[in-house]
Order: C-alpha cells, then structure tokens, then sequence
C-alpha cells in the first residue's frame, strides 16, 4: 500500500544509501484525474565530479546538467538517443551533483501487471519514462512538492537479501567507473530491464 510521500530528508542523504533505499517505493504519476503508480525495482547510482560516468564528470556545469546540483528531490530528466528521456533525482546537498537513475517499475496496478499485452512495459529507462508520459516539462521539477510525480513510501520493506548489486549499464566509455557496483535491483523480479 502506497503510504506517505518521500520528504526532503529521503534525498539529501548519501546517494548510494537513497539509490538503495528506492527499492520497493512507489512512483506516482498524476495525468489529470488518473494516477499511474509503479514500485521501483531497479536503480543506479551516480556520483559526479569525481565518477567518469557523470554528466558533471571533472565539476562540469552544463544547461543540461544543472538539476544535479540542485538539493536533493530535484528532476534531472534528459534525452539519450535523440528520442529516450532518463529520469534521474538529485541527491545530497545543493551544488553536489550527485542523482539516481530509475530504471525499471513495476505498475502497481494488479491487471497491468498481468497483462503481457501492456503497450510500454517500464522495464528499462527510456521505458519507464514513456510509461509515465514523462519529458522535458519535468526538469528541474522538486518530487518533494510536484502535483505531476512524487515517490512515496510502502508499507512492505525490501529485504537487503532481497537486493542484487550489479555494475551500471550502458557506460563502457567511464573506464573503470563501469565496473562500480552502483547498480541495484529486486532479484528475480520481472520489471528488472535486461542487459
């Protein structure tokens, strides 16, 4: 059961802690009177200046990248591809960019969940922003206080050995920042996005 939305003290903790701690908690979409809900299962963490896999990689600042200074529960969505947004949240203090990138949900909704028919399955990045009907118009958006998408908590906790920890997709470009173990997700569940 979806109980209470994350406050700002969710986020501005350690962002491996938060990227952990995402496992298990609701996403809620409002689109006029519907809400599309779904659990996160899967997510990595980021860790810039110093993490080669950052886009504030060296304490770069960039128009696209300035969400991740912003102060913990701050939407950095951006688009890869030309046509994939990745929603990510900022993490930590303010002018630390640091953020967690959903990858994968599973939509709360019993008959979604069966459905194997579901138009966009959220079991990958590009995915779950499309689920969402998530872009651009959420950038820089505060999860803390939005009427569009906020996180919440759930009852049901996930266990630490319910947790897999495997190395960040798609980033052979950071060198050995490619093998960090910053990527975590529910094991065996089937809204985990496949390599």
């Amino acid at each position: 059961m979806i109980s209470k939305r994350l406050s700002r003290n969710f986020w501005t903790r350690p962002t491996l802690k938060v990227a952990k701690d995402l496992l298990g908690k609701f996403i809620v979409r409002q689109i006029g009177k519907r809400k599309s809900k779904g659990m996160i299962v899967e997510t990595e963490a980021y860790i810039g200046p110093e993490d080669k896999a950052s886009h504030a990689y060296g304490g770069k600042v960039t128009k696209r990248n300035r969400a991740e200074y912003l102060i913990g529960g701050h939407i950095y969505i951006y688009l890869v591809y030309g046509m994939y947004w990745q929603l990510n949240i900022s993490t930590g203090d303010e002018g630390k960019p640091e953020c967690v990138l959903l990858r994968a949900i599973e939509p709360a909704n019993e008959r979604e969940r069966k459905n194997s028919n579901l138009r966009v399955v959220p079991n990958g990045p590009g995915k779950l922003c499309q689920y969402l009907k998530l872009d651009k118009s959420f950038y820089g958006e505060d999860v803390t206080k939005s009427k569009r998408l906020w996180l919440a908590d759930n009852d049901i906790k996930i266990k630490k050995l319910e947790i897999a920890v495997g190395t960040r997709i798609g980033i052979d470009y950071a060198g050995e920042w490619a093998k960090k173990p910053w990527r975590f997700y529910i094991k065996g569940n089937p809204f985990v996005s496949k390599r």
